[in-house]
């Protein structure tokens, strides 16, 4: 199957071409803005090393994503998520996570309303 044609990064400027977002320099800039100024400090606690760990070990016990074989596709898995969120007293036992690819993890994100959900005005 034929893949996407690259595109130009969304960084304001850039050249680079991507698969993404962002070319590989920006994607990790952007990354880094938004655990400074966006992310609370309790959460950035919680994805230390850690975490790193955790997840590298569950990624290579389940390698494909676990929404997509419901479904009956067979997606290699890139992000592992919390099924119930750290914030609301979940932890990162095996019982907790779930490999997703990262177009299911968007949309399971988005819809608990995490990161990508537009912030309401208090």
């Amino acid at each position: 199957m034929p893949k996407k044609p690259k595109r130009p990064c969304s960084y304001p400027g850039c050249p680079k071409l991507t698969d993404g977002r962002y070319c590989e320099e920006h994607q990790k800039l952007t990354d880094a803005q938004y655990n400074k100024y966006e992310r609370d400090p309790a959460t950035r606690k919680r994805y230390g090393r850690a975490w790193k760990r955790i997840r590298d070990r569950y990624m290579a016990e389940h390698p494909l994503c676990e929404q997509c074989q419901k479904d009956g596709k067979f997606t290699r898995a890139e992000e592992v998520h919390h099924i119930i969120p750290l914030s609301k007293g979940g932890d990162s036992s095996n019982e907790n996570l779930m490999s997703l690819c990262t177009s299911c993890h968007s949309k399971m994100t988005a819809k608990e309303g995490g990161r990508w959900q537009k912030k309401t005005a208090r």
